[in-house]
């Protein structure tokens, strides 16, 4: 090398796709096992550090599990070195507990039915080793807080059971009876006076051996319980909670209302979107899905049943009804069909980590949205696009309004949502990643990578968007199966610092890892 030349580094490539295993299954079903609707999971969630996972069920159950591999053994260095632990170990989890969080209630005014099914649930910040959680059916919210209690043991005393009283006191009645005379401060004269009776007998050892009642034990055992309620506060059915980077407030948000909340009054919260026309005739869209931006406390954003997404400042009025960014991707010339708005409906939005991109998930794909480009989605992902011959089926059985969801990986380089047949897919979302994976929900996933080429299609920005497509065979999912609209894997979440993903497939959770 000469002495003016300089060491220039090799381009980095996007990442290699992951290969993903097996890691867990909690509630697996057997063979021909019989689903109940009630044990059917509607909602997962991590906590902000991965070491919490919480599941919520049709039957209004909560259900904790915590992280075990991350736990310290209790031997010394010396022996944590001499012990051959592989380098990088799975997250691996265990039940904790669980309750009941809601009831079916009847609402008598307007005589409607409300299911105890758990529609959302958020971590809040722990608190001096208790954990706090929200969660939610369609009308009423809950703050619950799980600790442990520790439950005292006391050792058994060395006096005969048989000669004591309820008060602890010898059943003697000759212990009060001193005949001798007494000092002024409470002795006697005599020292042979028995203070004790004649039946009380000392253990052989003497007065040294008597020992005082000590704890022997203290076992732990996990208490949930509500702290408080959130109620009366939405007409129509509450699709989402989420809460703010302050620690101190959070929203829900129903079909028509965002309301912001305090975690520490319940019975009072502030409307800040209303989207309720005068005239209910005059309805175009609703809303489908809103969420706190990760750091900024000041801002929000909500999606629609029309496929947009708005973001709102709170700092500009005290209702936030109109926005300060909309993001939607206009819509291609003569594609319009009956479909059209129901296929664009969004539901579910996603801030990434640092709170820069938006990912959405509408019917037939996934959208990451970069704030600072509204002119349209910064990446497509087709995670539908082969079943659009066979969108008037999906209508008329109702599939088409499933509600799927779509989450993030901790690093922002992935993306990840369900399909049917218990599937689900992986996308690289780094620029010049072609990583599109399905996986099963099973204890067998089947894999495969489907390469596809890169199809750039310029924005009005100098931002290349870039639009992969997974298979496109009417009919069958993207291994070549049948499909299968009565298995469906709606509920997904991203481990906040891992690569790794718990999905439900019906009362099952399963967990992966790369």
């Amino acid at each position: 090398m000469s002495g003016g030349d300089e060491v220039v580094a090799a381009p980095v490539g996007p990442p290699q796709p992951l290969d993903w295993k097996f890691s867990q299954v909690f509630g697996e079903r057997t063979a021909g096992e019989e689903v109940q609707e009630v044990d059917i999971i509607s909602a997962i969630e991590f906590d902000k550090t991965g070491d919490h996972l919480a599941t919520g069920d049709r039957g209004g159950r909560v259900v904790l599990f915590e992280r075990t591999d991350t736990k310290d053994p209790g031997l010394s260095r010396r022996d944590l070195e001499r012990m051959d632990y592989p380098i990088s170990r799975h997250p691996e989890f265990r039940y904790k507990t669980e309750f009941q969080s809601h009831e079916p209630e009847f609402d008598y005014l307007k005589s409607l039915e409300i299911e105890e099914k758990i529609n959302k649930i958020r971590w809040c910040q722990t608190a001096n080793g208790a954990l706090f959680l929200l969660s939610t059916n369609d009308k009423t919210i809950k703050f619950w807080k799980v600790q442990e209690k520790k439950v005292k043991k006391i050792s058994d005393m060395n006096l005969d059971p048989s000669k004591t009283v309820g008060n602890g006191c010898i059943a003697s009645s000759s212990n009060s009876s001193c005949p001798k005379p007494c000092l002024a401060n409470g002795g006697s004269s005599d020292r042979s006076c028995n203070y004790f009776g004649n039946d009380f007998s000392f253990p052989p050892g003497g007065l040294p051996s008597l020992r005082l009642p000590v704890v022997t034990s203290q076992e732990t055992s996990l208490v949930a319980r509500c702290r408080r309620v959130y109620a009366h506060a939405h007409d129509y059915h509450i699709n989402s909670i989420s809460n703010n980077s302050d620690g101190e407030t959070f929203i829900s948000a129903d079909d028509l209302r965002i309301n912001l909340w305090n975690l520490e009054i319940s019975n009072q919260s502030f409307n800040i979107v209303d989207v309720k026309p005068a005239n209910m005739e005059d309805l175009t869209e609703v809303i489908t899905s809103a969420e706190f931006h990760p750091t900024h406390c000041n801002m929000l954003a909500y999606s629609s049943s029309k496929g947009s997404i708005r973001l709102i400042d709170l700092r500009r009025s005290a209702l936030c009804d109109s926005h300060s960014k909309l993001f939607e991707e206009p819509e291609a010339p003569g594609s319009r069909s009956f479909f059209t708005e129901i296929i664009a409906s969004i539901s579910d939005i996603k801030f990434a980590k640092d709170g820069r991109y938006i990912l959405s998930r509408d019917y037939m794909t996934i959208k990451l949205w970069d704030i600072n480009m509204d002119s349209g989605p910064f990446a497509t992902f087709q995670v539908h696009e082969y079943l659009r011959p066979k969108l008037c089926d999906l209508y008329e059985n109702d599939s088409i309004f499933d509600k799927f969801e779509c989450c993030l990986s901790g690093d922002g380089l992935r993306v990840a949502t369900g399909s049917y047949s218990n599937l689900f897919r992986v996308f690289g979302c780094a620029p010049g990643s072609t990583e599109a994976t399905t996986l099963e929900a099973s204890k067998n996933p089947i894999r495969r990578q489907v390469q596809t080429p890169s199809r750039p299609s310029r924005s009005l920005s100098s931002i290349t968007r870039v639009v992969r497509r997974g298979a496109e065979t009417p009919g069958v999912d993207a291994n070549g199966n049948s499909l299968d609209f009565t298995t469906k894997l709606l509920h997904l979440a991203w481990h906040p610092a891992e690569n790794s993903i718990a999905c439900a497939a019906a009362n099952s959770l399963y967990m992966y890892y790369a």
